[in-house]
């Protein structure tokens, strides 16, 4: 394993921030790193980056602690917008690569061209603070990655971005793959997750409470998702006339559906036997599908709370904790 988090535990005064947070990130791997607000993400982060100490635990690179790397093994994206708005774009992301010690003439070449690739070339000329949103994400993304970093981590990347930038984003997760780079992200979009990553871990309150490769975390779920339609020419209940299998050898209707039904169905029962069921009773079956259960399904099962929802506790500035209302 190259990135280790062995045991982290951190307080905020009575805040158990993290409680034994542990977990290992393959080299070279996309690694989805996820939880409800609040759940400890950010305070991990902060630790790899030597932003904050913990009380307990290490985090190593290599084998090595990472308090002790240069800085510019760390790329970083943070959830917040850390641009200087009244400052070109070019000006700027070649400011941030000579931090970095980036040689102005690279650093100047390295931000065109990916101003290329993430399709704003126009922008590189261009006050930040007349950029859209989702273009601001990608010149922030590119400031993390100017100084060519062996780790990237993300919070919240998509953030801001439509479907069409999403997709040209996901292209450039999938590029620094392919030069060896190690991508670690949060986000709460759990499409994205299944779509990108190799391997994830769920955390809650400061710990671990699922992680492994994300067909494993799926399959040790215990259950397996069904998706029914029927062929409906000349019914005018549609999906409603399945509503017979909740409750059918343990399955549970989860999705009615406006074109079709979702079932859960647990590991034991043959997904066959529904099918004939189905077709015993003289139904036309027009699409039959089995799968495992989506990460959002298990997200929910384990953490209790849709990813996105509000935190429980956030750190007013003086550091105590503060109760957010529901």
């Amino acid at each position: 394993m190259a990135l280790v988090i062995d045991r982290l535990v951190k307080r905020f005064g009575p805040v158990v921030a993290l409680d034994g947070m542990d977990f290992r990130v393959e080299r070279g791997a996309i690694f989805g790193f996820l939880g409800a607000n609040g759940a400890g993400k950010t305070t991990t982060i902060r630790i790899v980056l030597d932003l904050l100490k913990p009380d307990e635990g290490t985090t190593t690179w290599l084998g090595r602690p990472t308090d002790e790397l240069p800085r510019r093994t760390w790329g970083y994206l943070p959830e917040e917008r850390g641009l200087y708005p009244r400052m070109t774009v070019l000006d700027q992301l070649v400011f941030f690569a000579g931090l970095y010690g980036v040689e102005r003439s690279n650093a100047t070449r390295t931000v065109r061209e990916w101003l290329e690739r993430l399709r704003i070339p126009s922008a590189a000329d261009r006050r930040t603070d007349e950029l859209s949103k989702g273009n601001q994400q990608k010149v922030q993304f590119i400031a993390a990655i100017v100084h060519d970093p062996e780790v990237l981590i993300m919070d919240e990347p998509f953030s801001g971005l439509d479907p069409v930038n999403s997709a040209i984003m996901r292209e450039a997760f999938l590029e620094m793959r392919g030069r060896g780079k190690t991508l670690v992200f949060s986000t709460h979009q759990m499409e994205t997750v299944e779509a990108l990553c190799e391997s994830i871990v769920i955390v809650d309150r400061g710990r671990v409470v699922v992680g492994g490769a994300v067909r494993e975390v799926k399959r040790a779920s215990g259950r397996q998702v069904i998706r029914i339609a029927l062929d409906e020419d000349g019914r005018a209940d549609g999906p409603d006339h399945l509503a017979w299998l909740d409750g059918f050898q343990g399955a549970r209707l989860t999705r009615p559906g406006a074109d079709y039904v979702e079932l859960t169905v647990p590991r034991g029962v043959d997904p066959q036997a529904i099918l004939r069921a189905v077709l015993d009773r003289g139904d036309r079956v027009a699409r039959f599908e089995i799968a495992d259960p989506s990460l959002e399904e298990i997200f929910i099962e384990r953490v209790g709370v849709r990813p996105g929802d509000p935190d429980d506790l956030v750190l007013t500035p003086s550091g105590t904790p503060e109760t957010v209302p529901s």
